[in-house]
């Protein structure tokens, strides 16, 4: 694969950032926040539809930065309004990111109603076995600009107004922090695209030093963890990164977040059939549940080309609801939301790898 874009993305930026970049070319202060209005409010897609900059300005900003844009490649609709795009970089990369429509609570006080699943990634190293997007290795990190241009794109494609951004798509967020929280600060800023901190969720495979840098950041952004097994055992049959950071490890930076933030974590917990959806599976979750205060989200397994594992019935997924209702633990299940159009992650961008020669 080549390398990403040599001129540094406009919407990698920060109100800050564009500030200095023109005061060095001699501009008033007042100019940065008319460009953030073009980007942000305006939603243009060059520096030469900034009217009410100078046309030599406008010259050197596309000469020094990059505007850039996703590039739609394939749209996958369901029967339950849920939409997937794929994307490629301007190199060529390929992304996935889905747009989920209203649903109950799953990981704030009110319902979920137009939802987006960002990637962080292109390709995956963490190889979680439920998971596509590591089945063909990682290539990089998206930058910030790359990140952001996901919420643009896709409220631009879809006509529809994002109100809440999980942050679990392709990739692995935390491996990517710095670049994260960049995009995070942009797409949270009354600036930026201005959405409240607590709509916006980051999912974990569970990288504990990271969980413990989240949780002194400022920002009241909620966290999800990719759970899906709470013995080190089961866990590790699913998430390879159980080896270095195991369960005891996870758990003690979680209760690290949750004393830190004073908030409910996530538990995603996908349940895989006669892996994880046992009743003494159920129980452990409680357990661990209980100890680092979180709520638990389950989600019936979407079936990956080339991996063996299989959806329980429903009578099982009841069973273990049963059990997490019994030990009073908040949960909830998310059934059919993509399960028709290849949701879980990475799949789509595989089905289309090889027609497009990704390198």
């Amino acid at each position: 694969m080549s390398t990403a874009t040599v001129q540094p993305l406009i919407k990698s930026l920060t109100l800050d950032e564009v500030s200095e970049r023109l005061r060095t070319l001699g501009q008033p202060g007042y100019r940065a926040k008319q460009v953030v209005q073009w980007i942000y409010g305006k939603r243009v897609k060059s520096f030469a539809e900034m009217s009410d900059l100078p046309a030599g300005l406008r010259q050197q900003l596309a000469a020094e930065l990059s505007f850039s844009g996703l590039e739609p490649v394939r749209t996958l609709g369901s029967k339950d309004t849920t939409l997937k795009y794929l994307f490629r970089l301007d190199d060529g990369a390929l992304i996935e990111s889905v747009l989920i429509p209203a649903s109950p609570a799953l990981y704030g006080e009110a319902s979920d109603r137009r939802t987006i699943c960002i990637s962080t990634q292109v390709g995956c190293a963490y190889g979680c076995k439920f998971c596509a997007s590591g089945l063909d290795g990682w290539s990089r990190n998206l930058q910030p600009g790359e990140i952001v241009d996901q919420v643009l794109r896709v409220e631009e494609l879809s006509g529809e107004k994002i109100n809440n951004i999980v942050f679990m798509g392709m990739g692995e967020p935390m491996a990517n922090f710095t670049n994260l929280m960049k995009a995070i600060t942009i797409i949270n800023a009354p600036w930026g695209i201005g959405l409240g901190a607590r709509h916006i969720t980051i999912s974990t495979s569970g990288l504990a030093p990271q969980i413990k840098l989240l949780a002194d950041q400022p920002l009241q952004v909620r966290l999800a963890i990719s759970l899906h097994g709470a013995t080190n055992e089961v866990r590790e049959q699913i998430m390879p990164v159980n080896r270095k950071y195991p369960l005891e490890v996870l758990l003690e930076a979680c209760a690290y977040y949750t004393q830190r933030k004073k908030q409910w974590l996530t538990f995603e917990y996908i349940l895989i059939e006669e892996v994880n959806d046992r009743p003494e599976d159920a129980a452990a979750l409680v357990k661990v549940a209980r100890q680092v205060k979180a709520k638990v989200n389950c989600i019936p397994y979407n079936k990956v080309e080339g991996l063996d594992w299989t959806r329980p019935s429903e009578a099982r997924q009841d069973a273990f609801m049963a059990v997490l209702e019994a030990g009073r633990i908040p949960a909830t299940i998310r059934r059919e939301k993509g399960h028709d159009i290849a949701a879980a992650c990475g799949q789509l961008r595989r089905q289309t790898m090889p027609a497009s020669a990704e390198k």
